[in-house]
């Protein structure tokens, strides 16, 4: 029998292996893309992820700061998302159990196989594993319906732009992107200056007013206080269609 590529099954070069592989790669991306559209239009539950710095000890002032902002957001009947590891991410997993505690499944990590990062915190009730950084960041975006990002390095810069960048190109809409604090001022202003400013005609000035800076963590708590309250009252308009019987 003979090949695609008119050779003995079995026989391939190394070229022609990778141009195999190369194309059934593709056609899983495909696959996944095409899964990524079932995302329903109203989720029933409202998913907050919160992007942070893994170095932040506890029992310090922006630990602390995030712990609280997670604790108030589920008592608010939000369920927390965050990468399920230490630092900021623990921070906000603990304020969730702590907001919710009988609702563990109030506190989601989205964790990442890491070498030096074996463990799933202690406050993560539910808990979903990960490869790659590329589907771990799709699945934040698929469970989420606002971000809030606090203190970061390049890890939580990369959750950033990728939230923004999806913003911008309207494959998000309506999802809060709200940055906590100083830095994310300065990173705003860095992009307005170089990207908009003085004709530089690499993004619009509208792209900048997609991320939402705030000096405190009530500041970020008000702004999803109103977009919860917007889609509880799209939820409860649509109940009557999810408990009415068959027909």
């Amino acid at each position: 029998m003979i090949n695609a590529y008119n050779k003995p099954i079995g026989v391939i070069d190394d070229e022609e292996a990778l141009d195999i592989v190369g194309e059934a790669v593709l056609k899983l991306w495909d696959a996944v893309d095409d899964l990524s559209r079932l995302r329903p239009a109203h989720t029933p539950d409202y998913h907050v992820t919160i992007f942070g710095s893994a170095r932040i000890e506890e029992n310090t002032p922006r630990y602390e700061a995030v712990k609280q902002l997670a604790a108030q957001l589920a008592a608010m009947g939000c369920h927390i998302v965050t990468g399920g590891g230490p630092g900021l991410m623990q921070a906000a997993n603990e304020g969730a159990s702590q907001g919710a505690p009988n609702k563990p499944e109030a506190s989601v990590g989205i964790r990442i196989d890491l070498d030096f990062e074996q463990n799933v915190n202690d406050f993560v009730g539910r808990v979903f594993e990960h490869k790659t950084f590329f589907s771990r960041l799709h699945h934040f975006i698929l469970r989420s319906n606002a971000f809030i990002v606090t203190s970061g390095g390049i890890g939580t810069l990369l959750e950033l732009s990728m939230v923004w960048q999806l913003l911008q190109v309207r494959k998000l809409y309506d999802t809060p992107l709200i940055l906590v604090g100083e830095m994310w001022h300065e990173l705003v202003d860095w992009a307005q200056h170089y990207m908009v400013s003085n004709e530089a005609g690499l993004a619009s000035p509208v792209d900048m007013q997609i991320p939402i800076v705030v000096d405190t963590i009530e500041d970020a708590i008000h702004l999803i206080r109103e977009h919860h309250a917007r889609w509880k009252e799209v939820d409860r308009q649509l109940k009557p269609e999810r408990t009415s019987p068959p027909r």
